[in-house]
């Protein structure tokens, strides 16, 4: 993959814990969350699911943008999504990775 060449300048800060567990508890937007935190890397936005079209799924990712729980990142002049993990543990120490942990065990039965 290209590395990104471009960060959105407009994330907003992380949002309060209950903001966050909220935009995490679709099981739509779970599984875009628990996809991106296990590539570890920005991820072109059709790879990250498969049973909703791309207008549901622009809805679902600008839900996680305003929690502070992934954002946009240019690559190659395509948009691809990140998570935020960093920001998330600073302002939220273990709960997303403890999300995506069960989330992967689920997923795994």
């Amino acid at each position: 993959m290209t590395e990104a060449k471009e960060a959105a300048a407009d994330a907003p800060p992380v949002a309060a814990l209950s903001t966050v567990l909220g935009a995490i508890q679709d099981p739509i937007r779970l599984e875009m969350v628990r996809r991106l935190s296990n590539a570890g890397v920005a991820v072109r936005c059709n790879e990250l699911y498969e049973v909703i079209n791309k207008s549901t799924a622009t809805h679902h990712f600008k839900i996680l943008r305003e929690a502070g729980v992934i954002e946009r990142v240019i690559v190659d002049g395509q948009i691809w999504q990140r998570l935020r993990a960093r920001d998330l543990e600073s302002a939220l120490p273990g709960v997303v990775s403890a999300v995506v942990e069960a989330a992967n065990r689920a997923s795994a039965e």
